[in-house]
């Protein structure tokens, strides 16, 4: 079999494509990191092209391609970059997962593998088979356990010829920089930097941010115009890229979306507030989607009190954890509670929703951990 790349996309052609069709503008730094994410689906596309061949599969096997380490400041378009080369990229063989979701498998599957010589040696068999590109979005280190089996098991995978694609918004030795025990996580960082090109994303333009500020993240009045400004948001969020899904799943519900991508997601209010959901719910999607959008929040009274009170068990856990909101009121926000209701709980999420509009909250972290495995 032939690769024939007249026939592929390639991470600049998807850039410039991108760029054009969700109006980014196109910076230096970013236009850098895409010259160096070309060379390195090139290389992807000539290792399999020669594995491809017969004295390649048997005796000749061509060197595996270095991994690229992505590090840089928040919003600066990391992940942006690395979905849309993971999606330029042909093969069969590739997986992409938030790096905290990857460690809670490791750990899940570890347990699982407990009856092995090498649980971790069993482990880094099992991926290797099943994988060729692996790509890690926001890597990091903050937890000893973690650090503990990363070491061994990047290595595994290494000798296995796993390809390793990660960004990061730390630099590889600021890697677990005040961890305990962190001289033994040190053979680590020397291996990630011998084996992965390290790529620092250093631009001044955080475009998550300028997205978001572009236009009020909460919208009051006539309807059909804030769904328009809503669904504008969308796309220029995610570059125009978004699943055909109808529904996402939390435990055994679907809940209906109006769209939904990879790190953005979609919900009109009666469906998320108004089926039977709880905290778990709500915390399940603010671990998934570090952007939450909500179309017709009414006004909170007597009458929809269920629906009031998973509202606020929603705003509370999208708060915790950092999700971005942007939603469609039916109603000014001084009024989403009805007149007389002004008891803690009530004020506390009007501060919240207020707080959540602000540049301070917009640059905080998104958080993800505790997601569990589905």
């Amino acid at each position: 079999m032939t690769l024939s790349t007249s026939t592929l996309v390639s991470p600049k052609t998807w850039y410039q494509a991108a760029c054009e069709r969700s109006g980014i503008v196109c910076d230096a730094p970013q236009l850098s990191a895409i010259e160096k994410l070309e060379i390195f689906w090139e290389q992807l596309l000539a290792f399999k092209q020669k594995r491809n061949q017969f004295l390649g599969r048997s005796l000749l096997s061509p060197d595996v391609p270095k991994g690229l380490y992505i590090w840089g400041g928040v919003g600066r378009g990391k992940t942006f970059l690395m979905d849309g080369f993971y999606e330029c990229v042909p093969y069969t063989r590739k997986r992409r997962i938030h790096f905290h979701n990857f460690m809670v498998e490791v750990h899940h599957e570890m347990k699982k593998l407990a009856h092995a010589h090498d649980p971790l040696i069993a482990l880094a068999d099992q991926i290797a088979h099943s994988t060729r590109l692996l790509c890690l979005d926001e890597f990091h280190v903050d937890d000893i356990a973690d650090a503990m089996i990363l070491g061994r098991l990047i290595g595994a995978l290494f000798e296995r010829g796993v390809v390793l694609l990660t960004t990061s918004n730390i630099e590889p030795d600021a890697l677990y920089m005040h961890g305990l025990q962190r001289q033994n996580f040190l053979p680590a960082i020397a291996l990630i930097k011998r084996e992965m090109k390290v790529l620092h994303l250093d631009s001044d333009t955080d475009y998550r941010m300028l997205q978001m500020e572009r236009d009020p993240l909460f919208m009051f009045g006539e309807e059909d115009e804030n769904e328009t400004q809503l669904a504008s948001l969308f796309d220029r969020l995610t570059a125009g890229s978004r699943s055909e899904a109808s529904h996402i799943k939390v435990r055994s519900i679907q809940i209906p979306v109006h769209r939904v991508a990879r790190e953005v997601v979609w919900f009109d209010f009666a469906e998320l507030c108004g089926g039977n959901h709880d905290q778990s719910d709500y915390l399940d999607i603010a671990h998934r989607f570090p952007t939450v959008l909500i179309s017709g929040i009414p006004q909170m009274t007597a009458e929809n009190g269920a629906a009031a009170r998973r509202f606020t068990w929603l705003i509370d856990v999208l708060y915790d954890n950092h999700v971005k909101l942007a939603a469609t009121f039916e109603i000014p926000l001084g009024e989403l509670y009805e007149a007389g209701r002004h008891d803690s709980e009530a004020q506390r999420i009007a501060s919240r929703l207020t707080e959540m509009q602000t540049r301070h909250y917009l640059e905080l972290p998104h958080r993800s951990r505790g997601a569990t495995l589905t």
